[in-house]
């Protein structure tokens, strides 16, 4: 069977692979060179230096493009890294339009790093795209979307947006963390980049920081190459090695997070110390019916602000939670639990973070994989 044609539970196993041709290894070799012998100037093997290229990082980067279905992978040192290449397509002058929900790091990269080089920034709410077409000019040449959005859990119609994008022949970068590609694929919806902190779900285990951007046009891979090489925020060949190790499993660990999401957020949700629950598997979530149509599940992300919500009350849980741990990332086998107005959105100046709904009081959770019932059981403890 072609590999297109594979469905994407064995994709995550066999997308992009192939035997080592060396000696026939299974799994790809970790390839921990710097340089590559050559056997007359400009005569090597497809390798000349591992920040241009590594054969471990080739494999995970082929993986990257079949479980998003894409062309081209390319694999990063870190998520903003991946992104620092996406934002360096531009000019001084050039404006995006970004989710305005968003994580932390990628605020702060926008504002504090590229806005000095004269890129400009609009953060819209993008669950209604006309929002979106107020801040489109003849300078926009970038529209950037996170979905769900991090820490709120809004959903955004990536086919409206990607219309819109088409229609005024923009670029449209989608940051797929929370989703991964096993609950969408935004370049079957018409995005022009996927953008991943494979940090997360795709390594899924806590133990690498990487990277990912995934794209089907030819001359906007090579842009990208060139910048990935020429900077040199690539990803090494054990980290690569650990995060293709994790694909292989992604899809059983998803349909875990989805089951286990499910039931702390229902949990929650009923729960008489809980003010909100945000999750868009609820039907009465504002882009429940988005959600519905363009993932297949609803993830392990959920947050929730407890009733009289303050700081100290939602610091007071956090710290009371033993299965789950406080600690900053997600997407980790294990579940953890984090504060985001004091962790990963701390570089948001609180006015703008609380426009966006997130408020001292805010606790967001990465549901891990473990029984559920120990999940459930330590939240009505740390309630209490």
């Amino acid at each position: 069977m072609s590999e297109k044609k594979l469905r994407f539970n064995s994709k995550t196993i066999h997308g992009g692979q192939q035997p080592d041709k060396a000696y026939g290894a299974v799994m790809p070799p970790i390839y921990q060179t710097s340089t590559y012998a050559q056997t007359t100037p400009g005569g090597h093997q497809g390798y000349e230096y591992s920040r241009s290229g590594n054969p471990t990082r080739s494999a995970l980067e082929s993986a990257l493009a079949s479980i998003e279905n894409g062309n081209y992978g390319l694999a990063f040192a870190s998520g903003l890294s991946a992104m620092d290449a996406v934002i360096k397509l531009l000019n001084p002058g050039d404006e995006v339009v970004s989710t305005n929900d968003l994580y932390g790091g990628s605020y702060r990269l926008f504002r504090q790093v590229f806005e000095k080089y004269g890129i400009r920034f609009h953060f819209v709410g993008m669950e209604d795209v006309a929002r979106i077409a107020e801040k489109i000019n003849d300078n926009t040449k970038l529209i950037w979307v996170e979905t769900p959005t991090n820490p709120m859990m809004n959903v955004v119609d990536l086919k409206a947006i990607a219309a819109l994008a088409k229609s005024k022949k923009l670029l449209l970068a989608v940051d797929n963390t929370f989703a991964t590609p096993y609950l969408q694929q935004p370049l079957d919806m018409g995005a022009d980049i996927v953008m991943h902190s494979a940090t997360k779900y795709l390594g899924g285990h806590s133990d690498v920081v990487a990277g990912a951007l995934v794209v089907k046009d030819k001359e906007l891979a090579d842009q990208l190459y060139f910048l990935q090489n020429a900077s040199g925020a690539v990803l090494g060949p054990m980290d690569s090695f650990l995060v293709l190790r994790g694909i292989k499993t992604l899809h059983v660990r998803m349909q875990r997070h989805c089951e286990n999401g499910e039931a702390v957020a229902r949990f929650l949700a009923a729960h008489p110390a809980i003010e909100k629950v945000y999750w868009p598997g609820f039907e009465d979530h504002p882009n429940h019916d988005v959600a519905k149509a363009q993932m297949r599940g609803f993830g392990g992300m959920i947050s929730f602000i407890p009733k009289g919500g303050s700081y100290e009350k939602a610091v007071e849980i956090v710290e009371n939670l033993k299965v789950f741990t406080l600690a900053e990332s997600l997407g980790g086998v294990e579940s953890l639990a984090g504060h985001p107005a004091s962790m990963t959105h701390a570089s948001i100046p609180k006015e703008e973070r609380e426009k966006s709904g997130v408020v001292d009081a805010l606790i967001r959770l990465s549901v891990g994989i473990e029984d559920e019932a120990d999940l459930i059981a330590d939240l009505e403890a740390a309630l209490k």
